[in-house]
């Protein structure tokens, strides 16, 4: 890769923080002309086109190029688990966070937290709590244990309500 593309990634990156998605998304369609393969650019076409325009089929593509560029650059798998939980797409959903798992780079406290989330939003609350836990066990933040257990207690809440 050359210093060009990283300095216009820098400069596209920059624009996005100033919401100037035009001129970002400009850079990043010359640096994927010139590196087609630069997993950042990938991964900040998704976010653009997932964000900004709401094409998720186009932003699902850049992020699957993200992730076969480069399998370690962590983003695209986040990006990409949104796309099919927003979609309803769980059995892709369960498959993509299964090798997510075995990324040994990704949060795994993000990842069973997704799992939860699919889960109780199938209504399966026992499996989202167990998810929950799982979530709780592998996470260093105390501020995400302290959601996470809220997390539970709201399952919990949603059991109750359907055994009445």
């Amino acid at each position: 890769m050359t210093t060009k593309v990283e300095q216009l990634y820098l400069e596209a990156e920059a624009d996005i923080r100033n919401n100037n998605y035009h001129d970002a998304f400009e850079k990043y369609e010359t640096i994927l002309y010139e590196e087609p393969s630069y997993a950042p650019a990938h991964n900040s076409m998704g976010w653009i086109y997932k964000t900004q325009f709401d094409n998720y089929a186009k932003a699902e593509n850049h992020f699957k190029a993200s992730i076969q560029a480069d399998p370690y650059y962590p983003h695209p798998y986040f990006h990409l688990a949104s796309i099919l939980f927003d979609l309803d797409r769980f059995e892709e959903l369960k498959k993509h966070l299964d090798k997510s798992l075995k990324i040994s780079i990704l949060e795994k406290a993000w990842i069973y937290y997704r799992y939860a989330m699919m889960e109780e939003t199938k209504g399966n609350f026992d499996d989202a709590i167990k998810q929950y836990q799982k979530a709780i066990l592998h996470s260093f933040n105390n501020e995400k244990i302290t959601e996470y257990k809220a997390d539970i207690e709201r399952c919990q809440t949603k059991i109750e309500l359907n055994t009445k």
